[in-house]
């Protein structure tokens, strides 16, 4: 039907334009407020790390295929996976686990590789492990990225002694029989161990203790992690599983100051129910909602959490270590369940961004991340097919956030309608900010309404800038996702619907849309 005349109407507190023309465009009005003069703590660029389990696809082919392979290569690492990981500066990798760290024995993993024994992967498949890629091929592999180090010691199977000596081999600059045998496999100098975890999920696939079992255990293994004089290696205790805050409890109160960091992981999982995770690719609305709900749950949670460690270390010395997070899917049909092989759509872009910007609304407790998990296995940033190499929409938003690592954050109070879906509600807009160290002011902006533009309107104190630019990330579908024929599907493009007038940052987002500006 065509209107000779333009009409108005609200609905769902979307502003809804009915044009002479006959089309209809609807609008989500939203209003915040950015207070750059009231800066909160620093982003550590921790935040931004991946995880690297020795699973599926994750390790061998996404990230190591040897020196003889015909995949481009240095010293065995493959280049594309390199040089895609250097790109979005990686901060930090954690390796080699997950539930395998806890069956994990360092020693059939250095020396010869030729001479390294066979082992079989209980955690994932049930496949062998050749022990190719160990202690030194890890170490080597985050220089090469310029990244930090996070080992994941093995307490379920292990012993203090056993890791004790597995931390000696990495960082002792003498010359003990352990610092000479790592001399003896290549390596003279010493390196940089920044983390090391004390066990994995050990409430699970890490030994099924309770929490007053695994603290004592905590500070037995703990007090053996010792590191030459001048150096640091921070501690990092196997904390709760997603909402479990009585382990919180338990570990905080019997081994707070043993510590430096406790771990909580968590997985978005669509349904809520991990017997119904469903496909990563074929969804209708609902589920995108219901996904949506599930991952900002994780502000509740380390919220939580927070307080609880609040009462023991009110001071917030001891962080929150975010170091397993993602959205799990079904794997792809015909892989090994055992892989974790999944797909990346702008619903896995978008629910990530949001999580980021809850981590930068946390940053004064949670002080490293690390998703789940960064090549072949579940929410990666890039998928591999032999010499074929993609990225991910997920991978795009860590490229759009690299301005936050290292950045100050600042409060940014975002007030509007919600995206309502069946029984979900989530806020239509999720929203961070933050000011890098040459003092530029970074916003980022999320449209979680999969189909609906938002017009947001900042107010803006303390902010110098009188301009905004940046780049989006966004598709015409949910579902929209790149693939090794089509790898370009979902890709940042360059964002100029934005303007600063006066005090005020007008910014229009597409539907399902990732948004990050910078204000100059």
């Amino acid at each position: 039907m065509k209107l000779t005349t333009l009409k108005h109407a609200l609905v769902a507190g979307a502003t809804i334009a009915i044009l002479a023309t006959g089309v209809a465009s609807a609008q989500t009005a939203v209003t915040a407020a950015l207070h750059a003069d009231q800066p909160g703590a620093v982003i550590q660029p921790e935040v931004y790390g991946q995880f690297a389990e020795h699973l599926g696809r994750g390790i061998y082919e996404g990230v190591w295929v040897g020196q003889d392979s015909k995949i481009p290569n240095t010293k065995g690492y493959r280049n594309d996976v390199v040089a895609a990981l250097k790109a979005i500066k990686v901060p930090l990798v954690r390796w080699p686990g997950g539930c395998f760290a806890d069956d994990y024995h360092w020693r059939e993993g250095v020396g010869p590789r030729d001479k390294r024994p066979t082992k079989v992967n209980v955690s994932w498949g049930g496949v062998e492990e050749t022990n190719a890629f160990g202690t030194n091929e890890f170490m080597e592999f985050a220089e090469l990225i310029g990244a930090k180090t996070y080992v994941a010691g093995n307490v379920g199977t292990g012993s203090p002694q056993e890791m004790a000596e597995w931390v000696e081999y990495m960082v002792s600059p003498t010359k003990s029989t352990i610092a000479n045998l790592r001399r003896a496999n290549g390596r003279e100098q010493p390196w940089k161990l920044d983390y090391f975890g004390v066990g994995n999920e050990n409430w699970g696939c890490g030994g099924q203790m309770t929490a007053a079992h695994y603290t004592d255990l905590y500070r037995n293994f703990a007090e053996f992690i010792r590191v030459p004089q001048g150096t640091k290696t921070q501690k990092i205790a196997g904390g709760a599983n997603s909402d479990d805050y009585s382990w919180t409890e338990t570990m905080m109160a019997g081994a707070a100051k043993n510590m430096d960091q406790i771990s909580v992981h968590y997985y978005t999982i669509p349904s809520g129910r991990w017997s119904i995770k469903g496909s990563a690719t074929k969804f209708d609305e609902q589920v995108w909602a219901d996904t949506m709900v599930q991952a900002l749950r994780m502000d509740e949670m380390i919220t939580k959490h927070s307080a609880i460690m609040d009462k023991y270390d009110p001071q917030k010395r001891v962080g929150l270590a975010v170091d397993e997070w993602g959205i799990w899917h079904d794997v792809e049909p015909g892989t090994n369940p055992g892989f974790l092989y999944q797909q990346n759509t702008m619903r896995d872009a978008v629910a990530a961004a949001a999580t980021l910007n809850i981590f930068h609304k946390h940053a004064d407790r949670v002080r490293l991340t690390a998703i789940a998990q960064m090549v072949n296995v579940l929410q990666a940033m890039i998928l591999t097919d032999k010499d074929r190499m993609v990225l991910t929409p997920t991978y795009w938003v860590y490229d759009l956030y690299k301005p936050f690592q290292g950045a100050t954050s600042l409060p940014l109070e975002v007030d509007g309608p919600a995206y309502v879906m069946g029984k979900d509600s989530v806020p239509s807009v999720s929203a961070s900010a933050g000011r890098d160290t040459a003092g530029v002011v970074h916003v980022a902006l999320v449209n979680l309404n999969p189909n609906t533009p938002a017009t947001v309107k900042i107010k803006l104190a303390g902010v110098a800038g009188k301009s905004a630019k940046g780049r989006v990330l966004t598709a015409s579908t949910m579902s929209a996702h790149n693939t090794f024929d089509a790898p370009n599907v979902v890709k940042p493009a360059a964002f100029n619907d934005a303007q600063i007038k006066g005090a005020t940052l007008t910014v229009t987002l597409p539907a399902k849309a990732v948004v990050v500006l910078d204000l100059t």
